[in-house]
């Protein structure tokens, strides 16, 4: 019988999800990237339950760098696809959006290279070996030989990390306060994504189906993003508007209706993100409470 634990597992399934989405990764292939990066956060997540020390640092070190590759090219299929539903709208004339197309397909093919090396340069088998090789030789002896075996002392870890990344979630929550201040709301965007994924491992080292709680994070998640990534295209449409590239005052003038159209709609999300805000809180406060007692609550 395979000797592993219930974390070891985790970690293997983390890196077999990532594996079966870097192919098709490297090829360009918008939602296998949009995978890859996910499995990436998720692994990264998981390997301090595993690899600590001089060990760990280099694994998430390398782990990180990957994300951010597959990251840079992700945000711009999602400011693609964004404009694909600003054409369908037909409330912005098609220049200004073909525009945008062209310069954003030219940086995208340009970090598709980059990305593309760094894939090439991943051996998956060999960083799994290495996550795996410490916790073999320390794991107690009575639990050599037993699969799925569930690991308290893990398992506390996991909760008390868990309890760290609510409380990084409710500072960057008070700090973003009621008003609207793109930078400050993905603060605490990135402060959601570490619970959400902190309090998946929770969940899985529990042997828990509940899900309520993780969905209600991956709500908050995909609000958050929304407003991130209309806030960096707009950010796209100005820093071309001042470059030598500069449209001429007629499609300068459609851009900026553009902008108009993606500043509305930051607004009509900030606002639906204001009636979250309580739920996150008290999500916050269960999370800590948990790791606190210790007591046999589900984690999500």
């Amino acid at each position: 019988m395979t000797d592993a634990s219930a974390s070891e597992i985790m970690i293997r399934q983390r890196f077999s999800a990532l594996g079966r989405t870097l192919p098709d990764a490297r090829s360009g292939e918008v939602e296998a990237i949009h995978k890859a990066r996910i499995a990436t956060r998720r692994l990264r997540e998981a390997l301090p339950l595993v690899a600590s020390g001089s060990r760990g640092r280099r694994l998430e070190k390398f782990a990180r760098g990957l994300t951010r590759a597959l990251g840079s090219v992700r945000e711009l299929d999602v400011a693609l696809l964004t404009l694909d539903e600003m054409q369908a709208d037909g409330e912005v004339p098609r220049a200004p959006i073909a525009l945008l197309r062209r310069v954003i397909g030219k940086e995208r093919r340009r970090l598709c290279v980059d990305m593309a090396r760094r894939i090439e340069r991943c051996d998956l088998h060999k960083l799994r070996r290495k996550a795996l090789a410490a916790p073999r030789r320390h794991r107690p002896k009575g639990q050599r030989g037993r699969t799925g075996v569930s690991d308290p002392k893990r398992l506390a870890s996991a909760e008390a990390r868990a309890a760290r990344r609510a409380m990084g979630l409710r500072a960057a929550i008070e700090s973003a306060g009621g008003i609207y201040v793109p930078d400050r709301l993905h603060q605490v965007r990135i402060a959601v994504k570490k619970l959400r994924y902190a309090m998946e491992i929770t969940r899985e080292l529990r042997g828990s189906r509940a899900t309520a709680r993780i969905r209600m994070l991956t709500g908050a998640q995909d609000l958050l993003g929304r407003i991130h990534d209309l806030e960096v295209l707009i950010m796209r449409i100005r820093a071309l508007q001042g470059s030598e590239q500069a449209p001429d005052l007629k499609l300068s003038a459609d851009l900026d209706r553009l902008v108009r159209r993606l500043e509305t709609e930051c607004r009509q999300l900030h606002a639906r993100y204001m009636a979250f805000k309580r739920m996150l809180l008290d999500l916050c406060d269960h999370v800590r409470v948990v790791a606190a007692e210790g007591r046999d609550a589900p984690a999500a």
